[in-house]
């Protein structure tokens, strides 16, 4: 298939499978006049690449996984280092998700606080001021 079909069939852009190209994760064919031509395996690489890209990972964090479906694995995933980069990114979203718990707690606090101040201010504009 041409570029523009691969393009249509993964759900991206001909840009996009150039810059992954450049990038060393697709690999197509050249045809005698020069077109890229791409086989079924390819769309398979570029539906991973762009369902990791999806989940936040890097090109770089990508590689594992095309190296993984290139060397006949029927999924990106299963081989030991695409394993050891879905811990890493794990790790990575754990920490996130710690650091988010921490600004949640905070914004809660200062709400609160926020909350409590607005009710001493109007309920010491609602009392009259006591006569000596």
């Amino acid at each position: 298939m041409l570029i523009g079909e691969l393009a249509e069939r993964a759900g991206t852009s001909t840009r996009a499978l150039r810059y992954y190209e450049t990038h060393g994760l697709v690999r197509p064919a050249r045809s005698a006049n020069g077109y890229r031509v791409y086989d079924e395996a390819e769309l398979h690489v570029v539906r991973e690449i762009r369902s990791l890209l999806a989940v936040g990972f890097g090109l770089d964090d990508i590689r594992p996984f095309v190296a993984c479906l290139r060397a006949g694995n029927a999924a990106g995933h299963v081989c030991p280092d695409s394993v050891a980069v879905l811990r890493r990114k794990l790790a990575e979203v754990d920490a996130g998700i710690a650091r988010l718990h921490v600004v949640r707690q905070e914004l809660r606090d200062q709400l609160a606080h926020a909350r409590k101040q607005r009710e001493e201010t109007c309920l010491r504009l609602r009392t009259p001021p006591s006569s000596p």
